[in-house]
C-alpha cells in the first residue's frame, strides 16, 4: 500500500509532466548515452520519448545509469523518421532537429513553449538526412572550443532545460498538462510499481 508521501510525490511529479514536450532519439545505440538521456527527460518533466530504431533488439537502457528513471517515461518506437514525424505532426508537434549545418540556429532562438519534439541523432553520425529534411527547425548549441559537438546526454540536458526555463518564466510551468483521465491512469500505474526510484 503506497504511503501518503509516496502518493503526494507521484501526484506532484505528474502535475509537472508536459505531454507537449517530447524527445526523439534516432538510432541511438550507446547504452550509457541512452540511459543518461532517459534520466534527463524524467528530470525535465518529459513524459514521452520517441525512438527511431530500425533494429530488432531492445532500446539500450541501463537501469543503473538511468537510476530507474526510464520507468517514469513512455517510450514509442518507430521504424523511420518519416513514420515518427508524421505521427507527431498529426498531434500538432513542431519538429526541432539538432544538427550542425547552414539551417541551424542557436537553441535559445527556438520557442520551446509550443508543442515541440526535439530530435537527437546517434553518437557517430547525428541525425539522418531524412530527419533533417522533414524537420521544421534545426538548432545547435554554439561551440567555442576545438570540439564540434557535445556528448548526446549533455546536449539533451542543455536543450531540455532551456525548454524548462522558457516554460517557467511566468512562475508556473507553461504548456499542456495531462488530462484528468491520463493523470488518473498513470497515477494508478506508478503507484502500483514495486520500488521507488
Amino acid at each position: 500500500m503506497p504511503t501518503d508521501n509516496r502518493i503526494q510525490r507521484v501526484e506532484n511529479v505528474l502535475s509537472n509532466r508536459r505531454p507537449d514536450l517530447r524527445v526523439v532519439l534516432e538510432e541511438v545505440r550507446n547504452t550509457h548515452n541512452a540511459s543518461a538521456v532517459a534520466r534527463t527527460c524524467d528530470a525535465a518533466g518529459v513524459l514521452d520519448v520517441d525512438i527511431i530504431y530500425a533494429g530488432n533488439d531492445d532500446f539500450p537502457v541501463n537501469r543503473a545509469i538511468s537510476t530507474q528513471a526510464h520507468k517514469w517515461l513512455r517510450f514509442h518506437r518507430h521504424s523511420s523518421a518519416a513514420e515518427c514525424f508524421a505521427r507527431l505532426k498529426e498531434k500538432g508537434f513542431a519538429i526541432a532537429a539538432t544538427h550542425l549545418g547552414e539551417r541551424a540556429v542557436p537553441y535559445t532562438e527556438i520557442d520551446f513553449t509550443q508543442p515541440i519534439a526535439v530530435v537527437f541523432g546517434n553518437e557517430a553520425e547525428g541525425i539522418s538526412p531524412e530527419a533533417l529534411k522533414r524537420s521544421d527547425f534545426v538548432l545547435k548549441i554554439p561551440m567555442f572550443g576545438m570540439a564540434q559537438s557535445l556528448n548526446l546526454s549533455v546536449s539533451a540536458g542543455i536543450i531540455l532545460y532551456e525548454a524548462v526555463r522558457q516554460r517557467s518564466r511566468t512562475g508556473a510551468p507553461a504548456g499542456m498538462r495531462l488530462t484528468d483521465g491520463e493523470f488518473s491512469n498513470i497515477r494508478t500505474e506508478w503507484l502500483g510499481m514495486d520500488k521507488e526510484p
